[in-house]
């Protein structure tokens, strides 16, 4: 049988540290940024949306809002490319 070649392939077994598996925080699925704050797109496997997987530990720079995500400004290659992300996925690198 021929594999599959779907959006979420081999993204079942991502790297969660154990102390975060299990119970989901309402605060990751709630935080907030502004724009221009530097964040990492850390994809978290409990939620079922999520961006593709080559973007999985990319930093970037949050570049504007559609509804409750955040599209997050990255370079791939030589690129500039606009993700969009929801905030259970995103860590900020700036302190508040």
């Amino acid at each position: 049988m021929k594999g599959s070649k779907g959006y979420r392939r081999k993204t079942r077994n991502l790297k969660v540290k154990p102390r975060n598996r299990g119970k989901l925080k309402i605060r990751n699925y709630l935080q907030e940024f502004d724009e221009g704050d530097k964040v990492v797109i850390n994809i978290n496997p409990s939620y079922q949306k999520i961006p593709h997987p080559r973007f999985n530990s990319k930093v970037g720079a949050v570049s504007g809002k559609q509804g409750r995500a955040y599209y997050v400004q990255i370079r791939d290659g030589n690129k500039n490319k606009k993700v969009l992300v929801t905030p259970e996925h995103l860590i900020s690198l700036t302190n508040k």
